[in-house]
């Protein structure tokens, strides 16, 4: 059974996710159409996390497709394992005897891949996270697109392999690149922004209890000045997270000017962006404090 949308606001909840109604109807009609989901924004807003808070409310394993350039079919689907393979016929030789080529390409042989993991999985569909799309080549984007449309592939050796249930589908994409529309219109489509104050603030009570009420309040509105400020690499809600786990480690109780300076390395990854927020603060426009 499908649980409402206000039933899958709580149970992310109860998984520590701040979630809002958009996202939650977004999973809730992703079930009930049958449909992928391809959640999209800027790095470090939670996308991935979303497809693992599902894993975990529906109780079924969740299975990564991490993309990247150059991913190809063999990669994210399957290859034979040919060391085995060549063992198995060196032991034939052996013992004076001939391995059949229907023993060495059967399925104890068969390298599966997340794509073929999510197809031949056994028992309750899982839920397949193919993360970071934009980062796969378009020739891969158009073979993901068969492989979603039926959940079935051929293995030429072994014949077709059917999913017993669909697979939930979750892409995430940072938009390095435009995705074609051929994709885009076989998924529902929820775009997640940086949050707003509150909504980080209780991400951060959430994930990193340890930094206390006013500590965690300084922390959000420093990261939300910093992300006006134009810098390079905007800081996610994962630097902000980082960022609170370091000064907690640190034991201290609130910002100040040196404690800011000496951690801006867990919130800025680039070193264009550390000297202006230094030079920005030396000059007073980046102002410590809980209010963003």
């Amino acid at each position: 059974m499908i649980a409402p949308v206000a039933d899958i606001l709580e149970q992310l909840s109860r998984e520590a996710y701040v979630a809002d109604p958009a996202i939650a109807t977004s999973l809730h009609l992703a079930q009930v159409l049958e449909k992928p989901l391809l959640v999209e924004g800027p790095a470090g807003v939670g996308k991935t996390e979303i497809a693992k808070a599902l894993s975990a409310i529906l109780s079924a394993d969740l299975i990564r497709l991490q993309c990247y350039e150059g991913l190809d079919a063999a990669s994210a689907l399957y290859e034979w394992n040919y060391a085995r393979q060549l063992l198995h016929i060196r032991l034939h030789e052996k013992n004076a005897s001939h391995a059949t080529e229907a023993e060495i390409f059967s399925e104890p042989f068969l390298l599966k891949r997340p794509l073929l993991q999510a197809i031949a999985h056994s028992g309750k569909p899982p839920v397949l996270l193919i993360d970071e799309i934009d980062r796969a080549d378009e020739e891969f984007e158009a073979f993901l697109l068969e492989v979603l449309s039926d959940f079935q592939v051929t293995v030429p050796e072994l014949g077709t392999l059917r999913a017993n249930g669909r697979p939930r589908v979750v892409l995430t994409s940072n938009r390095s690149r435009e995705l074609s529309d051929a994709l885009r219109r076989r998924c529902l489509y929820l775009w997640i922004d940086h949050p707003t104050f509150e909504k980080e603030l209780s991400i951060v009570r959430r994930k990193v209890p340890g930094a206390g009420d006013a500590l965690a309040a300084e922390i959000v509105g420093f990261v939300q000045r910093l992300r006006r400020a134009k810098v390079a690499k905007i800081p996610g809600v994962s630097e902000t997270l980082d960022w609170a786990a370091a000064l907690v480690a640190l034991h201290a109780s609130k910002l100040d000017h040196a404690m800011v300076a000496e951690t801006l390395g867990c919130v800025l990854k680039d070193e264009s962006d550390l000297r202006k927020v230094r030079d920005e603060m030396e000059a007073g426009r980046l102002p410590l404090g809980a209010t963003a």
